[in-house]
């Protein structure tokens, strides 16, 4: 089967070398795992970061998005069958999806969404799951809930942040705050429902203050955690909260205890790394995600689509995602 891998860590992606394409053998399901024709892949942060980090000893696909048709089926699936199409994000312990064919485990996986095609549908997963598990699992934040608290979303145009602003204008009360530096991005936050957009590039509290707010309940931030995290503790209210995905260097929590705000953790492979009691979790809430998109409730964030699935198209997604600068998501579709 065809699929795109890298050989060595830390090339530059303008290196040719940095992703190639191959052909590997047709894996095999287990007993719990879909084997999917993959139709779409997405390509997110995840993706750059191991490829230039990670060390490897043979070939590794990446790739942690996929929409595809179910083709096999291991011995202890029940939620699945063949010819059923599916989306999903998938394991970073296991080859990614950047391959014709694909294993993943059932209990991570969706139905794909019957009012998308498989581009659109390949947009959602990873930040759906992830943007789901810090509103409703780390913040508890109660569907239909948040009365009176506002909720400030750092980086709100990449692909986290506009499914995330979606979940919580849609499913709870909260007055939402996005930040978006340029024109283009500040628009994109506006119309995914955001009540207020504010750059990050300047100040945080006077602009907050400009739209009438002194501080904000909640804070997720999404990226350059370690350059705002300054304004971050500052525009938090007293027994605030502060969620965050990225990795900053170092992250000292003691100035979050003066006003007792708590700290969240969200890394969507928590799941499937460690197999926990609750796996199953992410298969439901796809299929929430999947019933919300086609009643029209959230909509996909599909920002560009960069054609077949091959080395040098991926090359070029890497590329533009590695610049901080992408709006939505990056898709390619088909090989």
């Amino acid at each position: 089967m065809k699929a795109i891998v890298y050989t060595q860590h830390g090339l530059p992606i303008t290196d040719a070398n940095s992703l190639v394409d191959t052909d590997l053998p047709q894996p095999t399901p287990g007993p719990r795992d879909l084997l999917v024709e993959v139709r779409a892949v997405s390509v997110n942060p995840v993706d750059t970061k191991i490829r230039t980090g990670a060390p490897v000893k043979e070939p590794r696909v990446l790739g942690w998005d996929a929409a595809g048709v179910v083709r096999a089926v291991g011995s202890g699936v029940t939620l699945f069958k063949a010819g059923d199409e599916v989306f999903y994000a998938g394991s970073i312990t296991r080859p990614g999806s950047n391959s014709e064919l694909h294993l993943v485990d059932e209990r991570i996986v969706g139905a794909k969404p019957g009012s998308l095609g498989y581009a659109d549908a390949a947009a959602i997963p990873l930040t759906a799951i992830t943007a789901w598990e810090l509103l409703f699992d780390r913040l508890a934040v109660p569907e239909n809930g948040g009365d009176g608290k506002s909720l400030l979303i750092i980086g709100a145009a990449g692909g986290v942040g506009s499914m995330l602003v979606q979940l919580a204008r849609k499913l709870t009360r909260l007055t939402v705050i996005g930040t978006a530096s340029r024109k283009e991005t500040q628009q994109w936050v506006g119309e995914l429902g955001a009540h207020h957009v504010i750059d990050h590039s300047q100040p945080l509290q006077e602009q907050l203050q400009k739209i009438g707010l002194a501080n904000v309940d909640i804070v997720i931030s999404l990226t350059h955690t370690g350059q705002h995290y300054a304004q971050i503790v500052e525009v938090l209210a007293p027994q605030g909260q502060f969620a965050l995905i990225d990795d900053p260097a170092t992250l000292d929590a003691l100035p979050l205890k003066r006003k007792s705000i708590s700290l969240h953790w969200e890394l969507m492979f928590t799941r499937s790394m460690f197999e926990t009691p609750d796996m199953i979790r992410q298969h439901q809430l796809l299929q929430r995600v999947s019933s919300l998109i086609d009643e029209g409730v959230i909509r996909t964030t599909l920002g560009e689509n960069f054609g077949k699935i091959n080395a040098d198209n991926l090359r070029r997604a890497h590329a533009l995602i590695e610049t901080g600068r992408a709006r939505g998501k990056v898709v390619l579709e088909g090989f």
